[in-house]
């Protein structure tokens, strides 16, 4: 089983890419979103750090961890952001480490997808085979994030300064997948190198 990360910036495309590998190939796919939702569950280690650094305001009625007002209290502290950081990060990882250890052991699958914005930054590439790259052209992840997300210019501004710039994605990515045109190139593009991998195995 080859475990492959997934990165690139807002607007390349890696959900429909995903969606794509799922429905064709024999994988499972763990998103650090949702894993990051799941370390945050009442009963995780990062729960209690959570609500004993964010007070007992951030709680809904079933005493789940109410995203919005974590979001409001965190944004507008860079002290309570990089704290709140340093209690889920290492969380996820522990937990995609284990779901890595769990897959290699049964060998049900031929890939493991791990597809997170901050792949390289969180120091993912010791503990995946290989990642991939998600490319589009700026101008393209531009029109995209306008048109489906309705994203303002300086929404997009804001968040394409803080991701990394395409040399260092391409510094750090064995293979990269060009999503600027039709989708049903890319997808051409992911058989090419999931069927070299199939046939090599």
């Amino acid at each position: 089983m080859k475990v492959i990360g997934i990165t690139g910036g807002i607007g390349a495309g890696k959900t429909a890419v995903l969606s794509y590998i799922s429905q064709k190939y024999n994988c499972r796919i763990v998103l650090a979103d949702e894993a990051a939702h799941m370390v945050k569950e009442p009963g995780q280690n990062c729960y209690n750090s959570l609500v004993k650094l964010l007070g007992k305001d951030v709680l809904k009625e079933d005493q789940t961890i109410d995203k919005q007002k974590m979001a409001e209290k965190i944004f507008t502290s860079p002290f309570l952001l990089e704290q709140v950081n340093n209690i889920i990060h290492p969380a996820v990882k522990k937990l995609i480490l284990n779901i890595i250890e769990e897959e290699r052991i049964s060998q049900v699958h031929d890939f493991l997808f791990i597809e997170a914005a901050l792949l390289i930054e969180g120091g993912y590439l010791e503990i995946v085979d290989e990642l991939w790259y998600i490319y589009a052209k700026e101008e393209v992840r531009r029109r995209r994030l306008k048109e489906i997300r309705g994203y303002s210019d300086e929404k997009i501004d804001s968040i394409m300064e803080k991701q990394l710039k395409e040399d260092e994605f391409r510094r750090y990515c064995r293979v990269v997948i060009d999503n600027s045109g039709v989708l049903s190139d890319a997808y051409c593009q992911i058989d090419e190198k999931l069927g070299e991998y199939l046939w090599q195995s």
